[in-house]
């Protein structure tokens, strides 16, 4: 199966991948795009819709819908800051930590389990790679035409 296309390949490693991953957050009773905003807020704290919007790589109505559900669930607050009156913060609930540690967990986990035949180098490498795929194709879809 190495003759396929580049575009095939990454399009069945990210299938590959989200169903694994998807696997897991439903085992903690997560729906898709929660997640990753509970990775992006155990790792950065609180902050704000936008900033959320941006690591998902969504747009901010979509996130807000996400959020809901999930303050809904116990897994976040929103709350205003003084002086500050049209962005709404978002926080991890302790609940929300526990879950994110968990979720933290699991990513690990598929990472560890998709990369199981590589080697360290050849890990860093595709990681490498696949970041400068990433920065090509965020700059061209930028680009004017």
């Amino acid at each position: 199966m190495v003759n396929q296309p580049l575009h095939r390949l990454l399009l069945r490693a990210q299938s590959a991948m989200n169903r694994e991953i998807l696997a897991r957050a439903s085992a903690l009773g997560l729906s898709p795009g929660q997640p990753k905003v509970l990775e992006f807020l155990l790792h950065n704290g609180e902050t704000n819709q936008k900033a959320i919007a941006d690591y998902c790589e969504i747009e901010p109505a979509t996130v807000g819908t996400i959020l809901t559900r999930m303050e809904r669930d116990g897994l976040i607050d929103r709350a205003r800051h003084e002086g500050n009156r049209r962005s709404l913060y978002v926080t991890l609930t302790p609940r929300g930590q526990e879950v994110a540690q968990a979720m933290d967990l699991a990513f690990r986990q598929a990472d560890e389990a998709a990369a199981a035949s590589l080697t360290g180098e050849q890990r860093e490498l595709l990681c490498a790679m696949l970041a400068d795929l990433c920065d090509t194709l965020n700059v061209e879809r930028k680009s004017p035409t």
